[in-house]
């Protein structure tokens, strides 16, 4: 068994890398089939935010070619984003994840959006079975870390989101919010937590489009605001002073032409584009023009850093937490690979001391309930005497890195048959 785990995020790659790797959510499940269809591969989860693309897998014996099957997926020339790419196995794989839900590995660290991103990955990998062995008790222990951290930790206090950062940024360069158009560009959960922000901080009206004009007229509802067709959005788009936009569309939907427009029909008063969509929704041509100002996901890095010092502390209790985690799960996942052993030698034992009881059963004649009983005590006592040492040497083992030569010694003196055991994970300290 072996985790393996590739990808880009925002330390490692800028934006016009991780777009081109940005995996649409209509295409996550033939990502998923096509991932555990790839050689090696036995469990895979696909986590894909506007800040990383990450490819999670499990191999019962070897590794994968994870960077193969981003070659055959994505079609692309490895050499436009080879060097962005990191890579961890075993250990260091579970401490990414744990620190991934954990929000440690977050632009804005502590936010509390990215496990729920993660909780999404899971369920659609669960959804198309490829999730369902070890990498699904990897995963619920990863959300039960994220828990630990978040009520041991006060990293998640006053906790700020990317969304809430852009809106920080939108004051800065206005001075104030109040009496401000906004208008929203599509209708996830990010724009619905811009929305909030935005009324908190004095916005006047806001706009809202998004394809599905029934989801954009539902948040605009809970701010009454206004929803705005989408085939609609370039004849209104200039009303707004903010504009928002956050969709899942493959291709810039703003390009330097539509800046040109909405500028003649403002008279050239300024525009403020925040673009938190990857694949990114505004051409970054439009930032040529003047009256126009757009921030990508990356310009808002360093409006974060200034967030990051007042948690540095938080950050490093946390850090200390995922480090006793990942020893316990690894000393689980170990206790689990000498289970289908002590299954089998359990088997094999008591497949004999029944054969030898069948087999003196008839020389000893018609025996009493008493003596039936006796004789199966007695029996089981023996076996039970032999079973103890070799068991104990595996469950000890298990906790150290000598545990497959054990397995595979025990395996040789009792002369146990490969097969395959279904070793139960139970909810030991799973909380």
């Amino acid at each position: 068994m072996k985790f393996q785990l590739i990808g880009v995020n925002h330390k490692s790659a800028p934006i016009e890398v991780r777009e081109r790797l940005a995996i649409p959510e209509s295409r996550i499940p033939d990502a998923l089939k096509r991932l555990v269809q790839h050689p090696g591969v036995d469990e895979g989860l696909i986590l894909c935010t506007c800040n990383r693309v990450e490819v999670l897998a499990q191999s019962k014996n070897g590794s994968s070619d994870l960077r193969k099957f981003l070659r055959e997926f994505f079609h692309l020339e490895s050499t436009a984003y080879e060097s962005h790419l990191y890579e961890y196995s075993e250990r260091d794989a579970i401490r990414h994840l744990f620190r991934v839900s954990s929000s440690l590995d977050s632009m804005v660290v502590g936010e509390p959006q990215i496990l729920g991103q993660v909780k999404e990955a899971y369920a659609s990998a669960r959804a198309v079975g490829a999730v369902h062995s070890h990498l699904d008790l990897l995963l619920t222990r990863a959300f039960a870390v994220a828990k630990r951290v978040r009520t041991e930790t006060a990293l998640g206090s006053s906790a700020v989101s990317i969304a809430s950062v852009a809106v920080e940024l939108a004051k800065k360069i206005f001075g104030s919010l109040n009496g401000k158009q906004v208008f929203l560009v599509g209708a996830g959960k990010m724009s619905e937590l811009a929305a909030r922000h935005l009324i908190a901080n004095g916005a006047e009206s806001i706009f809202v489009s998004n394809r599905t004009y029934e989801r954009a007229s539902q948040l605009a509802a809970q701010f009454d605001g206004q929803a705005i067709l989408f085939d609609q959005l370039y004849d209104t788009c200039d009303r707004a002073d903010i504009v928002i936009t956050s969709t899942g569309a493959p291709h810039a939907i703003f390009r330097r032409e539509h800046g040109e427009l909405f500028l003649s029909r403002r008279k050239n008063r300024p525009m403020f584009f925040i673009d938190i969509a990857v694949p990114r929704d505004v051409d970054p041509e439009m930032n040529k023009l003047d009256g126009i100002f757009v921030y990508d996901i990356d310009d808002l890095q360093q409006a974060v850093s200034s967030n990051l010092s007042d948690r540095r502390k938080e950050a490093e209790r946390a850090e200390e937490i995922i480090s006793v985690e990942v020893e316990r799960f690894q000393a689980r996942l170990h206790t689990l690979e000498v289970v289908p052993t002590i299954v089998s030698l359990q088997d094999h034992l008591e497949t004999i001391r029944q054969a030898e009881i069948d087999r003196v059963r008839g020389r000893l004649g018609p025996l009493s309930l008493e003596q039936e009983l006796a004789i199966d005590a007695l029996t089981r006592g023996i076996v039970k005497k032999i079973m103890h040492t070799p068991i104990s040497t595996l469950k000890t083992a298990a906790r150290d890195t000598e545990a497959t030569t054990v397995v595979d010694l025990v395996r040789r003196l009792f002369n146990l048959q490969e097969k395959k055991t279904a070793a139960k994970s139970g909810s030991g300290d799973d909380n």
